[in-house]
């Protein structure tokens, strides 16, 4: 699917857009990686405000860096640590508002002011997680969490 992508300036428009999209480019044929790799392409083209977007994967024991874009990342995480490794241990969302004040937090860009991470499980196994970073304070809001839960299980669909 090729596309040229004229994004509503407005999120009411913009977002159902862009889960529309993502349904189009995940393609359960194509490799875990394509998909992750197109799926935070079209965050960050969808969501161009965000100084980060992507995703660890587990295994089973620690978070690896994944497919993303921005500037280069943490390549590893151990579970517990940090906003990614505390969401993967809990397998719950975290939205964090103000990432110097989340204990833990491991600074991987120092310009992330605000961090929102969804766990990705399938059949009770933990996958990895999306990892979003804003370099605004309380950035993120229960909307972004329920838009990226949604992409998320919308991914979660094609495994």
């Amino acid at each position: 699917m090729n596309a040229q992508f004229d994004i509503p300036f407005s999120r009411r428009e913009r977002d159902p857009l862009f889960l529309e999209y993502l349904k189009g480019y995940l393609d359960k044929e194509l490799p875990l990686i394509t998909n992750l790799a197109n799926m935070a392409a079209l965050i960050k083209t969808f969501y161009p405000e965000l100084n980060w977007a992507g995703f660890y994967l587990s295994d089973g024991k620690k978070l690896t860096l994944g497919p993303f874009q921005g500037l280069p990342a943490c390549t590893s995480i151990a579970f517990g640590t940090g906003v990614c490794g505390q969401a993967a241990k809990a397998r719950q969302t975290l939205l964090v508002d103000d990432t110097a004040q989340f204990p833990g937090h491991i600074t991987c860009d120092p310009l992330s002011q605000s961090e929102l991470v969804v766990p990705i499980v399938v059949k009770n196994r933990l996958v990895g997680v999306l990892d979003l970073d804003s370099p605004v304070k309380n950035h993120f809001q229960k909307r972004d969490q329920d838009l990226f839960e949604q992409a998320v299980t919308l991914f979660i669909d094609i495994l």
